[in-house]
């Protein structure tokens, strides 16, 4: 097992906001994660993308704690580290395996970045036993270049958020700093490492990337620039999965800007800006009305 990496946490710069503290002596940043991996739950997902859920499931990983503040998320209590267990380096391994075990088609490691070091020696120890199916990284994109760097040859498959091309309504809404900067770094370096994204004869991804971008109420846009954004660094090759799924939350629900799901006609705009940026690779969603 890679121990080195551990060290990491002595002085944590995961993300971009680069607190600096010791999680190893128990100080904690910005996330509020401690050295110690803390897992909320994991298990065979099948509402991610087709060729991410398949017909077995994902084998989804949801870790504790996060990077961001986003004021809509959907799962609070996980990314505020109200809810999760402890485990050790070892007993991640062993829900990887036990997770190929019951035939997921992959290994989905949600909002990991904090725990990138724990997370890069449990695949070491996994893939001696051997872990074999492909590896996830399911994140806000909100990434420093040197972390997406530590990930390479150990992710097999990204699946990045672009939330937003204004770093207004980034601080807004999710307490990014310099989100559109970091974020765009890091989907170049993750599709040098991966490419496009690779799905077998049985429609299940093996390798490559694969960008998300939820539209939100009022934002179309953000949207259109987030789609602008990936077009021109990206190329219009790229899978995309444009997200109609916005759904407020009981503490955005009176918020002016928030506080409703997408309309129908933003939905459509959103749809055909994809088509006319050229964008061919993806999947969208069925509209989710009230």
């Amino acid at each position: 097992m890679n121990n080195k990496i551990l060290d990491l946490y002595k002085k944590c710069r995961l993300c971009p906001r680069r607190c600096s503290v010791n999680r190893a002596s128990g100080d904690t940043g910005f996330c509020g994660a401690g050295a110690e991996t803390v897992i909320a739950s994991y298990m065979s997902h099948r509402f991610e993308e087709p060729a991410i859920s398949g017909t077995k499931g994902s084998g989804a990983i949801f870790f504790s704690y996060c990077t961001g503040r986003c004021r809509y998320c959907q799962n609070f209590n996980y990314s505020r580290g109200l809810h999760g267990q402890g485990v050790s380096i070892e007993k991640l391994a062993s829900i990887m395996l036990e997770l190929q075990k019951i035939r997921c088609h992959n290994i989905n490691l949600v909002s990991p970045t904090h725990y990138t070091p724990s997370i890069i020696a449990a695949i070491e120890i996994a893939r001696k036993r051997p872990l074999s199916i492909p590896i996830l990284y399911n994140s806000s994109g909100y990434e420093t270049p040197e972390t997406i760097d530590l990930l390479e040859g150990y992710i097999d498959i990204y699946m990045p958020d672009l939330k937003y091309s204004n770093d207004i309504l980034a601080k807004k809404h999710c307490g990014f700093t310099k989100y559109s900067k970091y974020n765009i770094a890091a989907l170049k370096r993750m599709h040098r490492q991966v490419g496009d994204l690779v799905i077998d004869k049985n429609g299940i991804a093996q390798k490559g990337l694969l960008i998300r971008h939820l539209i939100l109420p009022g934002q179309i846009e953000n949207t259109k620039r987030a789609l602008e954004l990936i077009a021109e660094n990206l190329g219009t090759n790229v899978h995309i999965s444009l997200m109609s799924q916005y759904s407020p939350t009981s503490i955005v629900r009176s918020d002016h800007d928030l506080g409703r799901r997408i309309s129908v006609v933003e939905y459509q705009t959103a749809q055909t800006y994809l088509i006319k940026m050229g964008f061919l690779n993806g999947w969208t969603q069925g509209f989710f009305r009230r």
